[in-house]
This record gives structure tokens, sequence and C-alpha cells, in this order.
């Protein structure tokens, strides 16, 4: 049974751990910044649900976020990137991590599967060779053609449409 508002799947590192522990099936993670979501970001969560039974999201936070892309990111905060991810039927539980990459959350998680989108290289997957030492594997998913948030923050910014 599905929880009855999606802040029900939002968690603390320390409650995601301890939920992790006590669920049964094959654990996927996957991350990103999620700040606009695409139908390209709805294709790599289910792509990463179907690879096992629990889909865990980590999600940056909006100080790694601006670190990484900039001053002029995110568009939207964590609390709402969070709760839109957490509202999917395809997310069991999303948990907001402040490192620049997931590494710690993945060590504290410990899934079975790592699921990232296709501009990632295999041997690039940040925990992917400690989810490997495990027993563990990691997917990629191939992009959806044409959907960039980048791309949709500059349509909307400039009106440009070649990006």
């Amino acid at each position: 049974m599905r929880p009855l508002s999606p802040l029900d799947n939002i968690r603390s590192w320390q409650d995601a751990k301890v939920w992790r522990a006590a669920v049964s099936g094959r654990v996927v993670f996957t991350n990103g910044v999620f700040d606009l979501l695409h139908p390209g970001h709805v294709d790599v969560l289910h792509g990463a649900k179907a690879c096992g039974d629990i889909l865990i999201v980590g999600i940056n936070s909006d100080a790694s976020v601006t670190r990484l892309k900039g001053a002029e990111r995110p568009v939207r905060s964590e609390a709402d990137r969070a709760y839109v991810l957490a509202a999917l039927a395809a997310v069991d539980c999303v948990t907001v991590f402040d490192q620049d990459t997931p590494l710690e959350l993945i060590l504290c998680l410990t899934p079975d599967v790592i699921v990232k989108g296709g501009d990632y290289d295999p041997s690039s997957v940040v925990g992917a060779a400690e989810t490997r030492a495990r027993g563990g594997e990691v997917i990629i998913i191939p992009l959806t053609p044409g959907h960039s948030t980048t791309a949709t923050i500059a349509k909307l910014r400039f009106g440009r449409h070649d990006v």
C-alpha cells in the first residue's frame, strides 16, 4: 500500500537506512538533481524501478546543486524536488545528500543495483566499484532524446530552441 502523502516517502539518511534494512527484495538506487522533471527523468526512474523491487532516489541538496551547476541553480528547492519525486509511483524513497557525489549515501544504504542515465559510462558511476564488490550491479538506462533540464532552462530564459 502506498503512503498517504508523498512526504511519507521522503526520509533522512538514518531513517532511509533503517527503512532499507526492513524492506525485502532487490534495492535499486539512482540519484540526480531532478530540477525540472521531464520525460527523460521519468524514463530513467521507471527503468530503474524495473531493475528491482524497491527504488531509492538520492537528490542533491540545494547547496550541492549550486556548487555543481552554478549560482542560478537549482530552479526548484530540494524540498519541492523531493516532494515531486516522492509522489511518483515508481519511487519508494527519496533522500537528500549534501555532498557533491552520492558515494557516502550509497555506502550508507548499500543498494543491490545502481542505475544511471545513458550520459554515464558504467566505469565512471560513483559507487560502482563498492556496489559490485558486494555482488551488486550497475545498469545504464539509455537517454530519452530531446530532453534536458539545461535546454529547458535555456528556452525559458532566452527563448532558445537550438539547445
